[in-house]
């Protein structure tokens, strides 16, 4: 079962894909984590990778892919594997499915968590991190029990700079310009499912797991 995840900054796919990975026992793969994977075993792509991210530039889709490709030869993507973060673009959705296409694989389903703008914003502006432990609060969901301190050591709560309206905002238009495209091209080829990405992570989770049981062996 070969998956692709797509949602907004906020969506909760990181979270969904984990309980995805631990229910099919697949593995969830991050672009972040199979670059910095294939640059500490040091592969020649790995390398070419390293060039790239030590100047501060974008590594390009051809290296991208071809670290994809390596990742999904390994043994334990065999019954199948979570995209997570990836492709963001129509160009590299194209390379994927012929890179997929070479290895005899195709993506079974493309899972758009879908949540609106101001749902994004109102989860995200609302995050409060701990300045000594790290623990993350929410003033909504998941408030400290006094104001602006932590329960667990004491320490004071702040609002980190990504966490910020504008910021967010930001984001998201990054996101629509970059990530509407795609659901469209997935939507045409017939394996894109939405799922409402509003309810809680168990009611959400309960949507997917709906549409993967006609796809599991």
């Amino acid at each position: 079962m070969n998956l692709i995840l797509l949602g907004a900054p906020g969506a909760g796919k990181g979270t969904q894909a984990k309980m995805i990975s631990e229910k099919y026992g697949i593995p969830q793969i991050s672009t972040g984590d199979m670059l910095r994977d294939a640059v500490a075993k040091g592969t020649e792509l790995g390398r070419k990778a390293k060039e790239y991210m030590d100047r501060g530039e974008l590594v390009p889709d051809e290296v991208v892919i071809g670290i994809v490709k390596e990742r999904l030869q390994q043994p334990d993507c065999r019954k199948g594997f979570i995209l997570d973060g990836f492709p963001r673009t129509i160009a590299q959705a194209e390379a994927l499915d012929k890179m997929l296409g070479d290895l005899g694989m195709k993506i079974d389903a493309v899972i758009n968590v879908a949540v609106p703008e101001e749902e994004v914003v109102k989860r995200i502006v609302n995050r409060r991190t701990c300045r000594k432990c790290g623990a993350v609060y929410h003033l909504i969901y998941n408030p400290p029990k006094e104001d602006n301190k932590c329960d667990k050591c004491g320490g004071e709560l702040y609002q980190r700079d990504d966490d910020r309206e504008e910021t967010v905002r930001e984001r998201y238009r990054v996101y629509r310009e970059n990530t509407e495209p795609l659901i469209d091209y997935y939507r045409r080829k017939g394996v894109l499912f939405d799922v409402d990405g509003t309810k809680d992570i168990k009611g959400v989770f309960q949507e997917i797991d709906e549409i993967l049981k006609k796809f599991a062996d």
